[in-house]
């Protein structure tokens, strides 16, 4: 059963303009935000593509990974979370930042992500109906998240040429539905946690 005692945790931002920050976040069912040895990881992976960059987390939870990227200058982030009272705390996180440029979507991952992006309208979204250059895929552990999302990132256009995908499951999970067109760059296992990057090159942009 969820656990609801607002403030119970803590994130701390590592990097960027909102470096050593500490931010609450819910204690509840299935929350397990990425740690910080994996994030810095992830991020130094990421080192040079974040500037400018539009991210989309789908399964936004304690909102590490999209506050991260929007602290190292991503241009926008938008964030999917079912539980209302997660919705909450990113959206008090956000303003405590006063972040301008993220939108958080309360609603079930999948079902948003089968909508594409030209299905939602986002309010702090500049360039709203568009795909993205970065994707965070980090959901609950051992309920087939992470392999229906990555087919319907690859279904619905989701996906800008060139865009990065971070998947992260737990570590007996091997086998995933990776299209022909994502190309893995990394992959590291952390305790019981694996983590892996890889770029989407369709093939219209291939040499």
């Amino acid at each position: 059963m969820a656990r609801n005692r607002p403030g119970s945790g803590q994130v701390r931002i590592i990097a960027g303009q909102w470096r050593s920050r500490r931010l609450p976040i819910q204690d509840l069912e299935g929350l397990r935000p990425t740690t910080d040895r994996v994030r810095e990881t992830l991020f130094n992976w990421l080192s040079g593509e974040l500037s400018g960059a539009r991210v989309l987390d789908c399964f936004g939870g304690s909102g590490a990974l999209a506050m991260e990227a929007l602290s190292r200058y991503a241009a926008y982030a938008r964030v999917f979370e079912l539980q209302k009272s997660a919705v909450v705390q990113l959206q008090s996180n956000l303003k405590t930042l006063k972040c301008e440029h993220a939108d958080v979507v309360a609603g079930d991952s999948l079902n948003l992500l089968a909508q594409g992006p030209k299905g939602q309208t986002a309010r702090q979204d500049p360039a709203s109906g568009q795909g993205f250059d970065i994707i965070f895929i980090d959901p609950p552990f051992r309920k087939g998240l992470a392999e229906n999302s990555i087919k319907a990132l690859a279904a619905h256009n989701w996906l800008k040429p060139d865009a990065l995908i971070y998947v992260e499951t737990e570590s007996e999970l091997q086998a995933l539905p990776i299209p022909a067109d994502w190309h893995q760059l990394k992959e590291k296992t952390a305790g019981q946690v694996c983590y892996r990057l890889y770029r989407f090159e369709p093939e219209s942009t291939q040499e």
